[in-house]
């Protein structure tokens, strides 16, 4: 059995077992969560597989209002790697050699804390890391503190926001390049970084009916050497109080992406919704 196939037996073997433990602090009005999973193979012509899969969860009484969650994207296809290598007469070149070859490799998690002073400000400390394989930073980790406020909580709608300070250490990924003595190809590695940053958050929700829902998350997070962006845009339809379907859209933006990397990277997705609530 391939990683991916294992990756896909532990979620979906973890998942009842996570909805077990929940049920129990649910039941007293406390912890509700959700598990996502979404899963796509591609044979034939084309081969590829891809599989990504998220866990949340929240809490929110009269003092707190907490989040916590854990996501996973994993990708393999037919893709084209540079390599660097000599000619017949000993010159460096880059050679592409064709392979089937991860494609997407990346996971997040992250937390927030609020404490509330009445029903619609609170002050929040919030921390994220994430580590990607294919993006222009291997890894970004930011922690911050601020003020959030709840500017809209209706039966149909709910929009928060959240602005602080806070500090975020990360490592841009290996770049390959030529070295202006020599001519040989090279490999380019940077250590760790860190900056201060401005994180800002934005969340809305609005319920169609009973059983369908948009939801939008924008999160900034702004330093001098670059301004992280995401955005997760997603339509759910409940099935029954189990179960759901959710599409979703996911646009990331670094501003500085070195190495020629790409600046924007989007990715839509189809998933299953376990809701671990009672």
């Amino acid at each position: 059995m391939n990683q991916s196939a294992l990756l896909v037996a532990a979620l979906l073997l973890a998942l009842p077992l996570t909805a077990r433990a929940d049920d129990a602090t649910a039941a007293n009005g406390e912890w509700s969560g959700t598990g996502e999973l979404g899963f796509a193979a591609a044979r034939g012509n084309a081969k590829s597989e891809n599989l990504n899969a998220k866990l949340a969860f929240k809490k929110e009484d009269e003092r707190w209002k907490d989040t916590f969650y854990l996501t996973a994207l994993r990708a393999k296809g037919e893709v084209s790697t540079k390599v660097p290598g000599v000619d017949a007469n000993g010159q460096p070149i880059i050679n592409t050699l064709k392979s089937y070859d991860t494609t997407a490799n990346r996971y997040e998690l992250g937390a927030a804390i609020g404490y509330k002073f009445d029903e619609r400000s609170y002050v929040v400390g919030a921390a994220r890391y994430e580590n990607d394989d294919f993006s222009p930073y291997e890894y970004q980790a930011a922690v911050s503190v601020g003020y959030g406020y709840t500017v809209l909580k209706t039966a149909s709608d709910e929009l928060s926001v959240e602005a602080g300070p806070g500090y975020k250490r990360f490592r841009r990924n290996d770049e390959l390049g030529t070295d202006p003595l020599s001519g040989q190809p090279v490999v380019y590695r940077f250590g760790s970084e860190g900056e201060v940053i401005g994180r800002g958050l934005l969340a809305y929700k609005h319920a169609f009916s009973a059983n369908t829902s948009f939801v939008d998350t924008l999160l900034v997070e702004a330093g001098s050497s670059n301004t992280f962006v995401q955005n997760d845009a997603g339509l759910q339809v409940d099935i029954n109080k189990k179960l759901a379907l959710k599409v979703g859209y996911q646009l990331r933006h670094n501003t500085d992406a070195p190495g020629g990397a790409k600046k924007t990277d989007q990715l839509m997705t189809t998933n299953l919704v376990y809701n671990f609530g009672s």
